[in-house]
């Protein structure tokens, strides 16, 4: 893919961090709120306009993902294993159910009403957050996986599960009994982010080894034939391709553009259509976890903390 326009600046920096490593972050379907989850176990809530910290909240363990229910209360994945749902206004939590390994990824689902998590312990599981508390009231089903699950996104009533040994499960929520479609991802390597297009057409896939692909549901010959990958956050060194991986996929709501984050401290923005990068931001301090769009696309949220992908640094 090649570029076009002169770099960004990378923004302006959230004041009152995480004190480790962000796992994710996301902005509100309703406003500028952004929910950050750390390795600090702590769930942030901040206004990302006014740059103010609005809430915080402790967990038992790192949390590892996050997501808003509405702009009153959130949900979170926690390697203690739990589901929590948050209540922002009264500074209140509560446990929503378990999983036998730590929690990866979590989503709500507006179309199902219900919350959706995937877990190392290889299963995918179903929550009503409306149910009271006590696991045996909230949890609607549990869907074994091939896999320790790894990442997850949804849109309308298609959800797509990506899990080690790079396998892709595509479900419709309103029948989890099984797959509509079983999978294998077309890059080579452990698979890092999965996101859907906006659209509804299909779903974005990055690796550990600098690629994204491309992919369609629909299974006919035309739209097969529409799938690529592309080579990303990679730089050449004294005449070797050092390859980066690339954690975080975010899509534009509007402009159905998207955002790549990588383990080279870049954001670069693409045209999938045309199969051109639009821009890159200037370099973060460090690797970029995680990114989302804002609902109306004006701000992006970029999350620049280590992934350990070297190991401990002294």
């Amino acid at each position: 893919m090649t570029s076009v326009h002169p770099p960004p600046a990378p923004g302006r920096e959230l004041s009152n961090p995480p004190a480790d490593g962000i796992s994710n972050l996301r902005f509100s379907n309703h406003s500028d709120h952004l929910l950050v989850s750390s390795w600090d176990k702590t769930v942030r809530l901040y206004d990302a306009s006014a740059n103010s910290l609005r809430g915080e909240f402790m967990h038992g363990g790192p949390v590892l993902d996050c997501c808003f229910h509405d702009d009153s209360s959130g949900f979170s994945a926690s390697a203690d294993n739990t589901v929590r749902r948050i209540v922002f206004s009264h500074g209140k939590e509560d446990i929503l159910g378990r999983h036998d390994a730590p929690v990866r990824c979590i989503e709500y689902s507006y179309a199902a009403g219900q919350v959706i998590t995937g877990s190392w312990d290889k299963t995918l599981k179903c929550w009503d957050p409306r149910g009271a508390s006590g696991q045996e009231r909230t949890l609607v089903g549990t869907y074994p996986q091939p896999e320790r699950v790894y990442s997850l996104s949804l849109v309308g009533n298609r959800l797509v599960v990506a899990t080690a040994g790079r396998h892709v499960n595509v479900y419709d929520l309103r029948n989890m009994s099984q797959p509509e479609q079983r999978r294998e991802s077309s890059l080579k390597y452990q698979t890092r982010c999965v996101r859907c297009y906006p659209n509804g057409t299909g779903y974005a896939l990055s690796s550990v080894e600098g690629r994204v692909a491309m992919e369609f549901f629909d299974l006919s010959e035309a739209s097969q034939a529409k799938k690529y990958a592309f080579k990303c956050h990679r730089k050449s060194e004294a005449g070797r391709d050092i390859v980066y991986p690339v954690n975080a996929i975010a899509f534009h709501p509007v402009y159905g553009t998207f955002a790549t984050g990588g383990c080279d401290g870049f954001v670069n923005v693409w045209d999938g259509n045309n199969k051109k990068r639009l821009y890159q931001y200037s370099k973060y301090p460090t690797s970029i976890a995680a990114l989302s769009f804002s609902r109306d696309g004006r701000l992006l949220a970029v999350a620049s903390s280590y992934t350990f992908e070297e190991g401990d640094k002294p």
